[in-house]
């Protein structure tokens, strides 16, 4: 069965060119099927039943699993069978018609447009660090990329001149997303100092070294930007969040806020539909004259 896996691993990096890191979550919650089917002495992936999984499922949720962590097992035990299917090893698809226990559904955390232009309208000193760390907050908020997709980021993915920046997403999708003005006047103002680092390669964010930034240092940089101008957490994800938030509740536009952020199911957007609401309802509680009641009104 490990044999197999492995084998489906290396379809998905060479074939999908899945990211390594959604090749690790899958690898990793495939190895819990496989540790399930070794203590239930299950030879190979044709003898997994759908009682069986069912069985495994509830045992990880009791342990504390959560349903999106469970819904995502499933997802990868489905197209490990889709490939075992197509090669010819497996006939059937234990996940199949088998749904994750349901949770709490956790809305994503935002920035208010107030918090948001606090954040990135301070003062910005005139130096290497202060300018590309003020580039990247702009970029994360202006075109609402991914940790990942910003990282990755190199110089001929920029056009400036016409406010756009091609990404390459989850699956290796591209897509060309719009660049603000504020954004681009940072990413000038950044790209001015980039070479004092004499850069190693063609990445857009460098260290003093000349090194690409990796995730890390990114996620410590906009910490501290969160804490220094904001007195809060804030992680670049919640940077994409609430562009995709602000821009819903500004176009109500959902479709066009799904191409931009990249979703494959526009099911995985409609989150942001119910942030919008809650802010509707926010402002018709403290707004409307008979939104509230006193204790004792009948």
């Amino acid at each position: 069965m490990r044999e197999r896996l492995e084998a489906y691993c290396t379809h998905l990096r060479s074939e999908r060119q899945v990211s390594a890191h959604t090749l690790d979550a899958y690898r990793r919650d495939l190895l819990k099927v496989v540790g399930f089917c070794e203590k239930e002495q299950l030879a190979s992936w044709d003898a997994l039943t759908i009682q069986q999984l069912r069985r495994l499922v509830a045992r990880l949720h009791q342990q504390g699993q959560s349903s999106r962590s469970l819904a995502r097992l499933l997802s990868a035990v489905r197209g490990l069978y889709r490939y075992l299917n197509r090669e010819g090893i497996c006939s059937h698809d234990p996940a199949n018609g088998l749904a994750a226990p349901k949770g709490e559904r956790r809305l994503p955390k935002t920035l208010d447009t107030d918090r948001a232009l606090q954040l990135l309208e301070g003062a910005v000193e005139d130096d290497f660090l202060a300018h590309r760390d003020q580039a990247i907050l702009e970029l994360f908020y202006s075109s609402g990329l991914r940790l990942s997709e910003l990282t990755s980021l190199n110089l001929e993915q920029l056009d400036l001149a016409d406010g756009l920046v091609q990404v390459h997403g989850k699956g290796s999708k591209t897509r060309v997303l719009p660049v603000g003005r504020k954004a681009r006047a940072a990413l000038e103002q950044w790209l001015a100092l980039r070479g004092m680092s004499n850069p190693i390669d063609d990445a857009v964010f460098v260290s003093q070294q000349g090194r690409r930034l990796g995730p890390r240092a990114i996620q410590v940089r906009v910490k501290a930007a969160g804490e220094r101008e904001l007195g809060q957490n804030l992680h670049p994800h919640m940077l994409r969040h609430s562009f995709a938030s602000h821009l819903l509740e500004s176009s109500q536009d959902l479709r066009a806020v799904q191409e931009m952020l990249g979703h494959a199911d526009i099911a995985t957007t409609q989150i942001y539909t119910h942030l919008d609401f809650q802010h509707l309802a926010s402002v018709y509680d403290s707004a409307h004259p008979r939104a509230k009641r006193k204790g004792g009104d009948s």
